[in-house]
């Protein structure tokens, strides 16, 4: 194994790890099914129901995703083939749909913005690298399941976003210790939407862009 298949071994199993450790941390409050556990303001009834859905689907997707880009994975085609039908029909697809229906009964204008717009991208994605497979250009599968991942992730990047934005306004006086508590709200649809474009943008910039290395 060159060292390079070992450092991209080592960044998806690390992936990997971050990612099922967030999954767990997301579902954790609904699977006792009790709405007074739920994270958001949510009644019990169908918008209770359609709130587990979408996170227990985005949990699917966080794990399986990482599992795709594995070279042990990739070489087994079958294998490949069924985590990546799991990964869009029981993850993508889902999570995003419900996803709307979240972001809209949030309330808040930027949340419904920036996560619908997500959602959307995230199926277009999804469809784009199922489409490329069909035609069997690996090459352009490969990108722009990169970019669906880099949609999923925004579970994680959003949660790390937030603190980061409250942090970052102490130094400059925009708010104290005391008051980040407080601030924490209204920065979280902030969070959401930089979320995604973030990610999307590390996977144009490095990733998919970068120039390949000719094959041996």
């Amino acid at each position: 194994m060159t060292n390079q298949a070992l450092r991209r071994r080592r960044t998806l199993l690390g992936l990997l790890v971050v990612a099922a450790g967030f999954a767990v941390v997301l579902a954790w409050p609904y699977l006792s099914l009790d709405p007074a556990d739920s994270r958001l303001d949510v009644r019990a009834g169908p918008r209770y129901a359609v709130l587990v859905v979408h996170v227990f689907t985005a949990a699917v997707a966080l794990v399986a995703g990482p599992l795709q880009f594995m070279a042990a994975v990739r070489a087994r085609r079958r294998l490949h083939r069924a985590i990546g039908r799991v990964y869009l029909l029981a993850g993508v697809l889902p999570s995003a749909v419900t996803a709307v229906a979240v972001a809209i009964w949030s309330g808040r204008p930027v949340t419904q913005a920036g996560l619908s717009t997500a959602a959307v991208l995230w199926l277009v994605t999804g469809a784009l690298a199922y489409r490329a497979a069909r035609r069997r250009d690996f090459a352009a599968h490969r990108a722009w399941m990169l970019r669906n991942y880099a949609l999923t992730f925004l579970a994680v990047t959003s949660r790390l976003l937030v603190p980061l934005l409250l942090l970052a306004q102490i130094p400059f006086g925009g708010a104290g210790a005391g008051e980040i508590g407080e601030r924490a709200p209204s920065m979280i649809p902030i969070g959401q939407t930089l979320g995604w474009v973030v990610n999307l943008l590390a996977v144009e910039l490095l990733v998919v862009r970068r120039p390949r290395r000719a094959r041996p």
